[in-house]
């Protein structure tokens, strides 16, 4: 037996970096308190959700790896309570910004960064004024108690993410985000959608997943974002083991023996099974092989 005990957590955030981290220390350790070896906090949870808007204002909030004062704060933290931490920040690398993830191992030690993939564009989700397309590929660490991979927010809208980490061993998944009310119709609620999706990771590959979201309202001039919480941790046959609800700010546990999933993985024959010499369609943007 492996076994290894997550947590997914969710808070609102302010203005205040200072607040928000402090916030995100409070939490992380009351899921150390409970027993969690890996934890993860929201996606860009050092200030509010500043992709509202597109503002050049806002190009401040960037920082390189090094500087980031959660990556700092975390480090500490991480080695204090021997917990694994993926924190997610706004990178600032020369020219470039990047909606980032550092993994930090539970000895404080940074094992590297992911950058998100899928960068969306729409009303309310304007990334793309503020992010370059991640250029590190997806990326798997073995980190003390299980080897993670971790996708970004939108990067949840996509199987082949998830199937690209599983095929690189990744015994658990995690997917910090920011999701919630459509600014210009708030009529839509992509809450089940958006649990759907990642269930259906979990289920295809055999591997949990473990997603935290935001909650709180946050407006910018005349845009409003109601972002709905509702994180959750799921079994590796896409079954949701624990969830938030809309609003509060809290933390969630779920224990897992890897060696075990490892077995169920093995015998369900998914991997073995699996047509990569048919799967060259996947590559292309309008369904066609091309040649030349």
């Amino acid at each position: 037996m492996r076994n290894v005990k997550v947590a997914a957590t969710q808070m609102s955030c302010s203005t205040n970096k200072e607040e928000n981290i402090a916030k995100a220390d409070k939490l992380v350790r009351e899921a150390a308190r409970q027993g969690a070896q890996i934890i993860l906090l929201q996606e860009l949870f050092e200030t509010p959700y500043f992709c509202q808007k597109e503002k050049s204002d806002y190009y401040v909030h960037a920082t390189e790896l090094e500087e980031n004062a959660a990556i700092r704060h975390f480090r500490e933290v991480a080695k204090e309570l021997k917990v694994v931490l993926p924190i997610s920040f706004y990178e600032k690398k020369n020219n470039a910004r990047y909606n980032s993830l550092a993994v930090i191992d539970a000895d404080g030690e940074l094992l590297g960064r992911y950058r998100k993939s899928h960068i969306p564009d729409g009303p309310g989700y304007e990334e793309k004024f503020y992010f370059n397309p991640g250029d590190t590929g997806f990326k798997v660490w073995k980190t003390r108690y299980a080897k993670i991979g971790v996708g970004v927010c939108w990067d949840q809208w996509y199987p082949e993410a998830a199937r690209c980490m599983a095929l690189m061993g990744a015994e658990l998944l995690f997917y910090p985000t920011a999701i919630g009310s459509e600014p210009q119709d708030g009529s839509i609620d992509s809450k089940d959608h958006w649990q759907m999706c990642m269930l259906g990771h979990a289920a295809a590959n055999l591997v949990p997943v473990i997603a935290s979201n935001r909650v709180g309202v946050e407006t910018d001039e005349d845009s409003s974002i109601t972002f709905y919480g509702s994180s959750f941790i799921a079994g590796p046959q896409g079954n949701k083991i624990a969830e938030a609800g809309r609003t509060e700010e809290t933390v969630l546990t779920a224990e897992f023996d890897l060696d075990q999933l490892e077995t169920q993985r093995i015998e369900w024959g998914i991997f073995r099974d699996r047509r990569p010499d048919l799967y060259k369609i996947i590559t292309s943007y309008d369904g066609e092989l091309r040649f030349d």
